[in-house]
């Protein structure tokens, strides 16, 4: 299956119960085109189902997960654990290399693990520090939980 990055975010935030356009672009960041085209496309590959429902505001459109959805998030979040495993075990035999050469390999799933909060943070700082470089060369800012403090120039 060929899912993006954000594809997998969207339907992590459907599966946690935001049902509205609205809520799910506040939550995921993406701005409304892209998020359109990306609802689109799940809707398109059986992903999940838009429906249409009569109240007394007017109609109500609410995006639901379908069973095919609900199991390639858990298929993805199950591959996002085993990247953060054998991350960890890289850091924790001290592999410099590895820990690097694999980081690098998974830059772009590391949106992912911390929308999904499959990573532990502060070991993810540490991993940083190991390697001698700055977090913010492998997740953008705007990737970050808000709230936490990162300290990306942990010394050894």
């Amino acid at each position: 299956m060929n899912t993006e990055p954000k594809d997998i975010i969207v339907l992590g935030a459907i599966q946690a119960g935001i049902k509205k356009f609205d809520k799910i672009q506040k939550m995921t960041q993406i701005e409304p085109e892209e998020l359109n085209s990306i609802l689109e496309q799940l809707e398109n590959r059986g992903f999940i189902q838009v429906t249409e429902k009569s109240g007394l505001l007017g109609k109500k459109i609410e995006i639901l997960l379908t069973k095919k959805g609900s199991n390639e998030v858990d298929k993805q979040v199950h591959e996002l654990q085993t990247k953060w495993n054998q991350m960890s075990t890289l850091y924790k035999t001290q592999d410099k290399e590895g820990l690097k050469q694999y980081m690098d390999e998974s830059k772009s799933f590391f949106p992912m693990m911390i929308f999904f909060g499959v990573m532990n943070i502060e070991m993810f700082s540490m991993m940083f520090g190991m390697i001698g470089i700055e977090m913010s060369n492998y997740v953008p800012t705007e990737n970050m939980p808000e709230g936490e403090e990162f300290d990306t120039d942990v010394e050894f």
